[in-house]
């Protein structure tokens, strides 16, 4: 699996995204499925679902619409790589195209705050992305939140709650801004 090119999933976004939630690159059972954080062990669900305020076992889709209805976006820094597995710290190094996400975030007005779902992620945002952010966007919050996958096991449940609590104040619909506020 080494050789062969994986590719990423589409954005999962709308034109009211405040929270953008990026990975870093799609795990194997997340590809194969083509859904995000698929894996049965991974946080993302489980927590997301509790920020947000609806049902972690609902469908794919509806999971999805619930995150948007939120004001969330879904996406991954790495567009494609070379990888065996599913781990970040098994991506070949120098393989790696990132997404557009400059022109993502130059598109999106309500957006007030990026948070990057573990630390290979906020690595590769800062690398590949954060040196092409328009001018206005520099000023954009970026939080590095702990990695809800199960290969993060010293994180439990109620400590990844916790800290990505941090994003409940961009949460709340009615606090959702017609314009950035960061100038754009």
């Amino acid at each position: 699996m080494e050789n062969n090119v994986l590719q990423g999933l589409p954005a999962q976004v709308d034109s009211h995204c405040r929270v953008l939630v990026l990975g870093s690159m799609p795990g194997a059972v997340s590809l194969h499925e083509a859904r995000y954080y698929a894996h049965p062990r991974n946080r993302f669900w489980p927590v997301m679902a509790t920020l947000c305020g609806f049902d972690a076992t609902l469908d794919y889709p509806q999971r999805m619409q619930q995150l948007q209805r939120a004001g969330v976006g879904v996406w991954d820094v790495i567009g494609q790589c070379r990888r065996s597995g599913s781990l970040d710290a098994a991506i070949v190094r120098g393989s790696e195209v990132a997404n557009p996400l400059p022109a993502l975030i130059a598109g999106l007005p309500a957006l007030q705050v990026i948070a990057c779902n573990g630390g290979a992620a906020h690595a590769a945002f800062q690398r590949w992305v954060q040196p092409a952010l328009p001018v206005v966007a520099v000023a954009l919050p970026v939080l590095s939140l702990p990695s809800t996958s199960p290969a993060n096991a010293a994180w439990s449940l109620p400590r990844l709650l916790e800290a990505w609590g941090q994003l409940r104040p961009w949460l709340h619909p009615s606090e959702s801004p017609t314009t950035r506020p960061w100038g754009g």
